[in-house]
């Protein structure tokens, strides 16, 4: 089995985003490039002598040929050990599981999470630290730097491994473990949540559950928690085969299109609660009889609500969210007299805060809800917790969402993704914006007064290290917000996203439609920004 060293060159669009490289399946396909960024990824580390990592990824097209590349290059590095889910099967919340429970020194997650699948859709890869987590910026600027410099890459010649059966072997001088994808999240679950009390409400007769994986990665999950370990009917899963093309699907939790559990959950005899989850598992929506739940309350919901729940008896360390989402959140930490850290977009900025102790809960409106057990958003544990607090609460997933709107109030709150947006169009948006800050702070348009206007910045209280240009937020003096961001998540142009955010604190006022509650800020900033005469398009591509 012979070491070899490959000739390479260096391609320059390899900088990896919010959660890694994401690029077109076609992409990855060219000669050289997965290995130029996997050598990248392993010189930024310093090499990978005696070095333990993982790696698995969403099932999406081209998952195992990235694998067996991995393997070789792993064993070519010098790796000492890698631990591969069986099929090459690893959802992101798992993958994290994984590295701390085992003590890893990081690893490698394949997917583009709820993005496309299938040979013209999407890939991605993404490298995850010791931690758990996504790396950090300092990390990933390294990889990207390497990449640009990249002259060579290290492999071995060596046949493809059997990735469909849990053993151990040798590949040249590494050590590789095979193991099930599923186990250690699901036993890590069972120590986070009342279990039999989740089965005891599953079994009432006048609860009904319904869970889509959108023939993604959480259907193996799904099957075994939710099936096997807590007794729900299999007639209460939807779309649990994993497809290399997510069915021909868009695995992204939403109201648009996770449209089988929409049909469901909005019809005359909706089941109690709805969840789907997205294409590497870390994403989630909730749904109730008839009614949405957005992200942003999710969590402050499960926020205000931990002390109820077994993994979370002994109070909050403290809780955080990303700058777009809700400020709901910072209500619930406030009567908790917590604190609440607003970061950039990423849950790689939540890191340094759940490693250092400063967090329990933390979320972003993306439909990503997590706590300090892993250091990714996590799904299956976002739909665990609300069968948990329904099984506690025995009242509806409305009734829950209403009565915490009265305690706390409303926070009106809506997204406008303008997807695919042409380049050049939407930084000529952003910048033309920046360049009004001044004039616009202190503005008035009808009852709306601006009160501040910025493009978002970050110091991290754990290792100082400074974010800017996170996103242009329009504050306003009755505490509204419009927030505007290009999306780092997409592989095809730009990704323009619009926040929209009111508090409301009469309960009179609560029960409005969404849209129709924030028309004077949506409508603002179509005066404000200019996109239809920008970019070109008169309406988002998804609204939730």
């Amino acid at each position: 089995m012979e070491n070899k060293t490959i000739s390479t060159q260096a391609f320059s669009d390899q900088r990896p985003g919010t959660s890694g490289l994401r690029k077109k399946v076609s992409v990855f396909q060219q000669p050289h490039y997965l290995e130029n960024f996997v050598q990248a990824t392993f010189d930024a580390l310093g090499g990978v002598k005696e070095k333990q990592l993982a790696v698995g990824g969403d099932g999406r097209f081209y998952n195992r040929e990235a694998l067996q590349t991995i393997v070789r290059m792993a064993a070519g590095n010098g790796l000492k050990k890698l631990v591969i889910g069986r099929g090459g099967i690893l959802s992101t919340p798992a993958a994290s599981c994984v590295i701390r429970k085992y003590g890893l020194d990081g690893g490698f997650i394949l997917s583009a999470s709820h993005n496309p699948g299938g040979p013209h859709g999407d890939f991605g890869i993404k490298f995850n630290t010791a931690n758990g987590g996504p790396a950090p910026e300092k990390i990933t600027e390294a990889i990207y730097q390497k990449s640009l410099a990249l002259g060579r890459y290290l492999t071995i010649e060596n046949p493809d491994i059997d990735l469909d059966a849990q053993k151990h072997f040798m590949v040249g001088a590494m050590m590789v473990e095979i193991i099930d994808p599923v186990n250690d999240y699901a036993d890590l679950m069972m120590e986070l949540f009342d279990f039999p009390a989740i089965a005891k409400l599953l079994q009432e007769k006048d609860f009904a559950f319904i869970f889509d994986a959108m023939h993604a990665v959480t259907g193996p999950y799904a099957e075994e928690i939710f099936c096997r370990r807590l007794g729900a009917a299999k007639e209460s899963l939807l779309n649990c085969a994993v497809k290399p093309d997510f069915g021909g699907g868009h695995p992204d939790p939403n109201l648009k299109h996770a449209k089988d559990l929409v049909r469901i959950m909005f019809s005359a005899k909706a089941p109690t609660l709805g969840a789907a989850s997205d294409g590497d598992g870390d994403r989630n929506m909730i749904l109730g009889d008839n009614f949405f739940v957005t992200p942003s309350d999710s969590v402050a919901i499960i926020a205000a609500n931990a002390h109820l729940i077994k993994g979370y008896r002994n109070g909050l360390k403290g809780v955080a969210r990303s700058m777009p989402t809700s400020c709901a959140l910072d209500a619930v930490a406030k009567e908790l007299d917590i604190e609440c850290y607003e970061t950039p977009t990423g849950w790689k900025f939540f890191g340094n805060l759940l490693d250092a102790g400063k967090l329990t809960i933390c979320g972003e409106e993306s439909f990503g809800t997590s706590s300090d057990h892993v250091r990714e958003k996590d799904g299956l544990w976002t739909v665990l917790f609300w069968l948990n607090l329904l099984a506690v609460k025995k009242i509806s997933v409305k009734e829950i969402v209403e009565t915490h709107w009265q305690h706390f109030g409303r926070n009106y709150y809506t997204r406008h993704d303008y997807e695919e947006v042409e380049s050049g169009a939407a930084n000529k948006l952003v910048n033309s914006l920046r360049e009004r800050f001044e004039t616009l702070c202190g503005a008035q348009f009808g009852l709306l007064e601006i009160t501040q206007a910025d493009d978002f910045s970050y110091l991290d209280p754990i290792d100082n290290s400074l974010s800017e240009h996170q996103g242009i937020r329009l504050i306003f003096k009755d505490k509204s917000r419009i927030i505007l961001r290009l999306s780092g998540t997409g592989t095809s142009g730009a990704t323009l996203r619009l926040y929209f955010e009111k508090v409301e604190k009469n309960p009179a006022a609560m029960n409005l439609e969404t849209q129709a509650a924030l028309a004077e800020l949506i409508s603002l900033a179509d005066e404000l920004f200019a996109i239809k005469k920008i970019t070109g398009r008169s309406q988002p591509t998804v609204i939730t």
